[in-house]
């Protein structure tokens, strides 16, 4: 997640007197608006459970009011102490600071705490309609869905909620994972437009954890309808005899052989973005970038319209970082709550034995691509460590997963649509990008900020040979 607060607003008291807000965005988006003396609570409390040595500095009291150029260095010390807290594994994992965040979103957007019916789609378009509160945060959420669909309490942490704009065309782009610091219902409702909903998919990376989704009636149909799905988006790629055979054992009603024969297809459980830029091989250089199998996919466009194809691999990234810049009119960055924030992905690939470079993606999925990058290497790591998904999983530890009187079946989607004849053929940029494991993700707000503290290193890389690669 990247936060930042790219602004701030001079906002009426309740006594007549004005303050100064500070709007923290995630991903862009506003999240909530807060004061000095909020954030100041939330740094007293970490300060309390976790030790001075643990949290970062956080920027001093003033006596006299500030000037503009004071309440601007206090943004950018508030903007890295957000970022600090966030990136640091246990304080960004606390609920002291992800409750302070919630809270802050609901007051931000008036939404009283009132039961309500939310809708969140399965891949096949089917929604399923939950009772909750609107204070109930993404976990909650996902248990209620999961029980109105009676998917067993060892699978849920196989699946996760994530927020996409469906587009005219009928695809759709996937803006981000629902985070635990967020209400689903506010962050929904909040954007104001019906084309952004929430959707239930799988959330893990290996295909080996299919075997333990399918072994359950309900974890089965809803990865057979996000296979259909992925296939008729065309991310999963399939030629003529492949969708024959697929098309028969959908006939025939066969779930797993179909879930298996797409397994062995290209791009199978990978997450495709938008068309966005890149500077590799070359600078502007037009990509369509997928997210699966340990790896970031790219299709780049050449000047000459020659299509080709690379993969990287997340085990030979030595770290990467998320950059964000706004509009700055006359020395400060737009104050409207609607700036445009460019967003960059950039990563230090090992290429060779000895040569590292950085190749950086401009997209407003940047994010999303860091957070699947995220996820891969943390799969990684507990495979490494010889532990299973499971203990990946978090659990709730006040109480059992509620259950929903009327249990709703997961519908099979409609019969595949033809591929696509026209498809471009595919052309290999290279065979040498192969494979070290990464941990972990860091955020700046200034592109040209290449100081060490904007992002992490991966302590776990390692040297590879030359017979390696």
């Amino acid at each position: 997640m990247h936060f930042s607060i790219p602004e701030t607003e001079v906002r009426a008291g309740d006594n007549g007197s004005t303050y100064v807000a500070y709007n923290i965005h995630v991903n862009g988006v506003l999240h909530c608006r807060v004061r000095y003396s909020q954030l100041l609570g939330l740094h007293e409390q970490l300060r309390k459970e976790y030790g001075n040595n643990v949290i970062p500095a956080f920027p001093p009291k003033k006596i006299f009011t500030l000037t503009p150029a004071e309440v601007e260095q206090r943004r950018e010390q508030l903007e890295k102490y957000m970022q600090a807290v966030r990136q640091d594994p246990g304080l960004g994992a606390s609920e002291t600071f992800n409750s302070f965040l919630r809270k802050a979103q609901q007051e931000t957007q008036q939404i009283p705490t009132e039961e309500v019916h939310l809708e969140v789609y399965l891949s096949n378009g089917q929604k399923v309609k939950v009772s909750i509160l609107t204070s109930d945060q993404t976990e909650d959420v996902l248990e209620a869905v999961a029980s109105k669909l009676d998917l067993p309490d060892d699978l849920v942490g196989y699946f996760s909620l994530f927020l996409i704009r469906e587009g005219k065309d009928g695809g759709c782009t996937f803006v981000r994972k629902l985070q635990e610091f967020e209400l689903p219902y506010v962050s929904v409702t909040s954007l104001k437009n019906p084309e952004y909903r929430i959707v239930l998919r799988k959330s893990y990376w290996d295909s080996a954890y299919d075997n333990d989704v399918m072994d359950n009636r309900v974890g089965l149909n809803l990865l057979y309808a996000q296979t259909v799905s992925d296939i008729e988006k065309g991310w999963i790629l399939v030629n003529k005899d492949q969708h024959r055979q697929l098309k028969s054992l959908q006939e025939k009603g066969s779930k797993k052989e179909f879930i298996h024969l797409a397994q062995t297809l290209k791009y199978y459980g990978y997450i495709k973005f938008d068309p966005c830029i890149t500077d590799f091989p070359e600078k502007g250089c037009h990509v369509i970038v997928s997210a699966g199998n340990n790896e970031l996919n790219f299709h780049v466009k050449l000047p000459n319209d020659r299509i080709k194809e690379g993969s990287f691999k997340v085990t030979r990234m030595r770290c990467w970082r998320v950059t964000s810049s706004v509009p700055v009119v006359n020395g400060t960055a737009n104050g409207s709550g609607k700036c445009e924030v460019k967003l960059e992905l950039a990563f230090e690939y090992l290429m060779s034995k000895d040569r590292l470079q950085w190749v950086t993606i401009t997209s407003p999925q940047a994010i999303m691509m860091s957070i699947c990058l995220q996820s891969m290497v943390d799969e990684l790591m507990v495979k490494k460590s010889g532990g299973s998904i499971k203990k990946m999983l978090k659990k709730r530890h006040n109480g059992s997963l509620r259950r929903s009187d009327s249990q709703q079946p997961v519908k099979s989607p409609p019969l595949l649509d033809s591929p696509d004849p026209n498809r471009e053929p595919i052309v290999k940029l290279s065979s040498k990008l192969t494979s070290v494991t990464l941990r972990g993700i860091s955020t700046s707000n200034s592109a040209n900020d290449l100081s060490g503290n904007n992002f992490h290193g991966n302590y776990a890389f390692e040297g590879i040979g030359d017979d390696d690669l």
